[in-house]
């Protein structure tokens, strides 16, 4: 809201932009990259086509230059305070008014403001930037250490310069994501202009709450050109609730008041109710009229990170509101190389896909960015719980002072501006560093004698201190001093104290299957206190892939497939898993889509296993909910917003209430999970049946499970079950039924995929309007695995898919999307696993 004292003019017009050294100035868009204006200029192909990316390399090294002019009348010239505000440059840019340097700027996660009273003119005004190279800015002072500072190989360049920039560290490449190391105006750009005073910063630090009242005391500072006698006053969702005169002088001014909310509603997390949130307004008047407002929109709740000695270590779980919570989630990362390119519609779905499949937190993973504003008020929106990592990943870091200022400003202005959203549950110093100093300290040379990193003890010891001054001081410090109450914990993964990881304390990523190649039983094995990453690559769907490579690319192994696929193992890992469980796919579009079941079935056994082991493991997080490319990932939504067969069971995996099965040699075990906070009182019904739908044998049994919590409620014998029965024609089916409705039902095989015995099933499908929703209908003379809808560059959603169909039983699925029904027959097609390959 803009007052009659205060203007705010958006600079996102009329700019240009240049290669430096090169005369033809082009038109550019702020916000915006370098990259997405040569694309939109024709000066390059689309960089995620085929092979374009290494080709555009050239781009990082060179310096660029970006110009605009803007006017200033009377109205702007005369008041007494004039602010350039950069809400961000990427990343190092020299910004000039008139040919007058203003500003250095070195960190994209951070906004830049300049007063520009004495430089800036009535009539037009130029404003430049130079963005020079981060290469040619950060090379030098890689040349001049005596030591190597230790990066991950996901640096893809010979000289790791990343860990040198304050700069999106997926920018220089990943093991899911291109090397693409942008330039630009990556944020919004505003002149600012006022009289009189601002509320430059409140925050509204919860001093107590209860079920009779929220209290609060609110530090406000001012910026005061003109001291005045004022008033304050405080709305809540519009309404009046608190007046008081104040006395402002001249400069800088901070200031206290204190009020309360009645009666609050709380915000709770997905799943556990509803996310009420108030609209806080704080309004600066002189003279009865209002000069200066300051809104913030938050949510009422507690957070706690417990930590608390049992027999097997120290717990790590999550309270909201005095509740313990299981969270069920995913690793999020930048849904683009070129940040400007997500716009809310994207935010929108990608959050909304995860409120859906029942999610209830994200994590903000720390070689990305810290989202834009709209990000994290989705999330307090929908209620997901948002694991923010600080922007550090998989390396160490620089130790002199001018870098460590640097992290320091980045560190407290993003805790300020986050801080009252109620969906940040955690602050994390980082991303895998800890883990892999271990693995720097222990690397060994073919001889068994140590790999030196650095040249002497004292060279080691500077990389300690930076990991501790950073870490362990100035972000933990940030977090303290800017929020309300919000745990901080200084790497993940790692384990209470400070440790290194491991299963009994902290959380944990787990990459056996995978990376150590070993089989999807190996989840149930390797269970922490909170699993926070664990992952399996799929490829994403015909239509996805079709639009990065033409039919000559269409071989896993071309050199096309390869180059989206980051992973030093992946194609042919996947390969791997999918002979030892599928049969061969009869085509390259159905290596895809059986890909995709892989994938699916084998997290699905992990997100199960992490449910069952409740109390004593409570979180679980998929690695990785998005890709910012399209590519080969171990995403559950592709780059275009498709959801892989993974999502579809992770929305089934995460439902408050599951049934799942254990098999160990001859012994089935079948358990019961509920998320609710209530006595689940329910029956199992157990079905054998033959793959043609004949039930062989059925039994059922009452059973009661506490709340919140997991239990055996049945186990029995293969063989006794099987008897005569052939166990690659069967499977059991578990349901459980409260009130005559199915609320939750999953099958077991007693064999692979592969050697089930299945037939092509006859699926016959129907198109149904319903309350002006549109459902389509199947049934299947035979159990149908995998059922997949296609539809296309239709490009719908459907409520269930790559589901199975049991024989006989009609399933009704919603199809989300505004396309009629006519449009849809004729592109729609339905397949299953048996379908998938020659017979």
């Amino acid at each position: 809201m803009i007052f009659a004292e205060e203007i705010q003019i958006s600079l996102h017009s009329n700019w240009q932009f240049r290669q430096v050294g090169k005369e033809a100035w082009l038109n550019a868009e702020v916000p915006g990259t370098v990259h997405t204006d040569l694309l939109k200029n024709g000066k390059i192909e689309d960089p995620f086509y085929r092979t374009n990316e290494k080709d555009q390399q050239w781009i990082e090294k060179e310096d660029w230059e970006y110009k605009t002019i803007f006017s200033v009348d009377d109205e702007i010239i005369t008041k007494d305070r004039i602010l350039l505000d950069f809400q961000g440059l990427d990343t190092y840019g020299d910004v000039y008014l008139n040919d007058s340097l203003i500003l250095s700027a070195n960190n994209m996660f951070r906004s830049w403001q300049v007063d520009m009273e004495n430089i800036i003119k009535k009539g037009d005004n130029e404003l430049r930037v130079y963005f020079h190279s981060p290469i040619s800015k950060t090379e030098p002072v890689y040349d001049s250490l005596r030591y190597t500072i230790p990066v991950s190989s996901n640096d893809q360049s010979a000289k790791k310069l990343s860990v040198f920039s304050r700069k999106a560290p997926y920018h220089f490449g990943w093991d899911w994501g291109p090397r693409f190391v942008t330039s630009g105006i990556w944020r919004p750009v505003t002149l600012k202009a006022w009289n009189t005073a601002i509320i430059k910063d409140a925050f509204l630090e919860r001093k107590s709450l209860t079920k009779q009242s929220c209290s609060f005391l609110a530090h406000l500072e001012y910026d005061v050109t003109r001291p005045f006698i004022g008033e304050l006053e405080i709305l809540i969702d519009g309404l009046s609730i608190k007046k008081s005169v104040i006395e402002l002088n001249h400069g800088s001014q901070k200031d206290n008041i204190t009020f309360s909310i009645e009666n609050p509603e709380l915000w709770w997390p997905n799943g556990m109710g509803d996310q009420k949130l108030y609209e806080i307004e704080i309004q600066l008047k002189k003279d009865g009229k209002i000069i200066h407002s300051k809104k913030i929109r938050t949510g009422l709740r507690t957070i706690e990170l417990v930590q608390d000695e049992d027999k097997r270590g120290t717990s790590f779980y999550f309270k909201v509101n005095g509740k313990s919570v299981f969270m069920k989630g995913a690793n999020y990362i930048p849904q683009d190389n070129f940040l400007p390119r997500v716009t809310p519609e994207k935010y929108e779905h990608i959050l909304q896909s995860a409120a859906v499949a029942n999610m209830n937190m994200i994590r903000v993973w720390g070689g990305g960015i810290y989202e834009n504003d709209i990000f994290y008020e989705l999330c307090d929106e929908k209620g997901l719980l948002v694991w923010q990592d600080f922007m550090f990943a998989c390396a160490m870091y620089p130790s002199n002072n001018a870098f460590l200022d640097n992290v320091k400003y980045e560190a407290e202005e993003n805790v300020k501006r986050l801080r009252h959203h109620p969906s940040i549950a955690l602050w994390c110093g980082n991303n895998e560093i800890l883990t892999m100093w271990k693995e720097w300290r222990n690397n060994e040379n073919e001889e068994g004698g140590q790999v030196p990193l650095w040249k002497n003890p004292e060279d080691s010891l500077k990389l300690v201190k930076a990991y501790d001054d950073i870490f362990k001081n100035i972000l933990p410090k940030a977090v303290i001093a800017h929020s309300s109450g919000v745990p901080y914990w200084e790497s993940s993964p790692s384990s209470s104290g400070g440790g290194y990881e491991n299963l009994n304390s902290g959380d944990s990523h787990y990459w056996g299957v995978w990376w150590g190649q070993e089989p999807f039983e190996a989840y149930r094995k390797n269970i922490g206190r909170f699993m926070s990453e664990y992952g399996f690559q799929s490829f994403p769907e015909f239509t996805t892939v079709k639009s990065y490579t033409d039919d000559r690319d269409w071989d896993i192994y071309s050199n096309v497939m390869k180059a989206h696929q980051r992973s030093s193992i992946g194609n042919e890992t996947i390969a791997k898993y999918m002979e030892g469980n599928f049969n061969e796919p009869k085509d390259f579009e159905n290596f895809l889509y059986v890909s995709q079941m892989l994938q699916a079935e084998g997290m699905k056994i992990a997100m199960e296993a992490h449910r069952v082991k409740k109390p004593y493991n409570m979180g679980s997080l998929i690695w990785q909910l998005n890709d910012c490319w399209p590519v080969a990932s171990w995403s559950s939504i592709d780059y275009y917003g498709r959801w892989k067969a993974l999502h579809y069971y992770t929305k089934r995996a995460f439902n408050d209430i599951i049934v799942t099965f254990e098999a160990k040699n001859d012994e089935i075990k079948i358990h019961a999970v509920t998320d609710r906070y209530e006595e689940l009182k329910a029956k199992l019904i157990i079905e054998l049946i033959g793959l043609d739908g004949k039930k062989i044998h059925s039994e059922e049994k009452k059973f009661r499970v506490k709340a919140n919590s997991s239990k055996e409620i049945w186990k029995g014998s293969k063989k006794i079950l099987l008897k005569k029965q052939q166990k690659d024609e069967v499977y059991l089916k578990a349901k459980i039924v409260t009130d005559e409705n199915v609320i939750a039902e999953n099958h077991f095989i007693f064999v692979t995929y592969k050697e089930l015995d299945l037939d092509i099933p006859d699926i016959k499908y129907d198109f149904k309007k319903t309350g002006g929703k549109l459902f389509v209908k199947l049934v299947s003379n035979k159990t149908a695995f995998g059922v997949c809808f296609d539809s296309g560059d239709l490009n719908l959603q459907f409520s269930d898919n790559y589901f199975t169909l049991y024989p006989r039983e009609s399933k009704l699925i919603e199809i989300m999307g505004d396309v009629a029904a006519h449009e849809i027959r004729n592109k729609l097609t339905v397949n299953s696993l048996a379908d998938s390959y020659s017979h």
